[in-house]
């Protein structure tokens, strides 16, 4: 049985950061891995600095979702998140690594988060990080 063929790391990261933009939410890239075949990492960054890694998996369907790999059951301090996805950069040079600016964990492209955790409207948590 023959492989659907997969979307380029750079395109799909490329896509993450116009949904972003789109949605009025600041996304940058941290890490620049392989353009064809690299990982990627989404990091959510509150405002506060604390936040989490959103880590790509497999599901028993074949489907592609996403489960926090750090930040999980509270945000943790940046300067942990940072420690985890540099770890992750050295074992694995290809990886690729977004940082999200959100109040709660969200997909830009609204894959599916692990657990069934609701994504988070991004037009919403765009209109929380700029609330005054």
């Amino acid at each position: 049985m023959e492989e659907p063929p997969r979307l380029r790391a750079r395109t799909w990261v490329e896509a993450c950061l116009l949904a972003c933009r789109s949605a009025g939410v600041m996304a940058t890239v941290l890490a620049r891995g392989d353009a064809d075949a690299g990982i990627v990492l989404l990091k959510w960054r509150r405002p506060d600095g604390s936040g989490g890694v959103l880590s790509p998996f497999t599901t028993l369907a074949g489907e592609r979702a996403w489960r926090l790999a750090i930040g999980g059951q509270a945000p943790v301090a940046e300067a942990d998140v940072d420690v985890y996805w540099q770890r992750q950069r050295d074992r694995d040079p290809d990886l690729w690594v977004i940082e999200v600016e959100s109040q709660t964990p969200w997909h830009p492209l609204n894959e599916p988060l692990e657990g069934g955790a609701e994504v988070d409207d991004p037009a919403i948590a765009a209109a929380a990080l700029f609330k005054r």
